[in-house]
């Protein structure tokens, strides 16, 4: 009897120790819970890309006198069409800023074409190509990217004129002709190395004296004979939509 009450006060007395032993052991250690990792994309890099859009020509002829060299007018148009044509490129970015140079190439159709005041011919015109060569300054909010540029421009011209009655080739020229470009583009990055954007462009091409030489399908034409002279001016506006790969450091970690 007394070997069990004193089993019992014992099994007691350990379960009232119990508690007490356990709230003298240390407290768990407290682990800060790791820093959050935001992406932020990073423009730097050599590039190359597609572009395909559309554009139009402000085209403007006017007829030089052979004798006194004066200037008349002989009516505008506008030459419109597609394009499409590819771009390289290097861009590096510092803190949001980023700049660029940049290299365009592209196959063109911007045709159009009215009947001059003058000369009484249909006066056609057709851009068949054009070139940039721009540097760029733009500015990033991660992966969207606001760019300015500016620089040269090259554009392949052709020219041809045709009697309204017959709808035969009268005279015609062609020229590769320089000039000035401005732009601006939006573009964002949808994937680590892939972007997308949209650009416009303006083409400043001044105005040139043109000789015309026969086509020989209609009398005063005769084959490579000079037949007359125009002072084309024209301007080009075009847009564009772009996608570019670029080979460099993706996206980089910001904690």
């Amino acid at each position: 009897m007394n070997k069990i009450l004193i089993a019992a006060i014992g099994a007691v007395a350990l379960g009232l120790s119990a508690p007490a032993s356990a709230a003298d052991l240390a407290a768990r250690p407290y682990t800060k819970a790791p820093p959050m990792v935001a992406t932020v994309y990073d423009w730097s890099g050599f590039y190359i890309g597609i572009n395909g859009g559309g554009g139009s020509s402000r085209k403007c002829w006017d007829f030089v006198s052979p004798t006194a060299g004066a200037v008349i007018a002989d009516g505008c148009h506008d030459a419109v069409g597609g394009t499409v044509g590819g771009q390289v490129g290097y861009r590096w970015q510092s803190v949001n800023w980023v700049f660029g140079l940049e290299g365009q190439g592209n196959w063109a159709d911007f045709s159009g074409d009215n009947i001059g005041t003058l000369s009484g011919l249909r006066n056609r015109s057709k851009i068949d190509s054009f070139g940039l060569i721009t540097g760029q300054v733009g500015y990033a909010w991660n992966s969207v990217l606001f760019y300015v540029k500016g620089g040269g421009a090259v554009v392949g011209d052709r020219y041809r004129s045709y009697g309204v009655a017959t709808g035969l080739e009268f005279d015609r020229a062609n020229e590769t002709r320089w000039g000035g470009a401005v732009g601006a583009g939006l573009e964002f990055g949808f994937a680590p190395n892939w972007s997308v954007g949209i650009e416009y462009d303006h083409l400043f091409l001044g105005h040139r004296t043109i000789t015309f030489t026969g086509s020989g399908n209609l009398p005063g034409g005769a084959l490579g004979v000079a037949t007359r002279s125009e002072r084309i001016g024209q301007d080009v506006d075009i847009g564009l939509i772009r996608v570019n790969y670029r080979w460099g450091g993706p996206v980089i970690a910001k904690y």
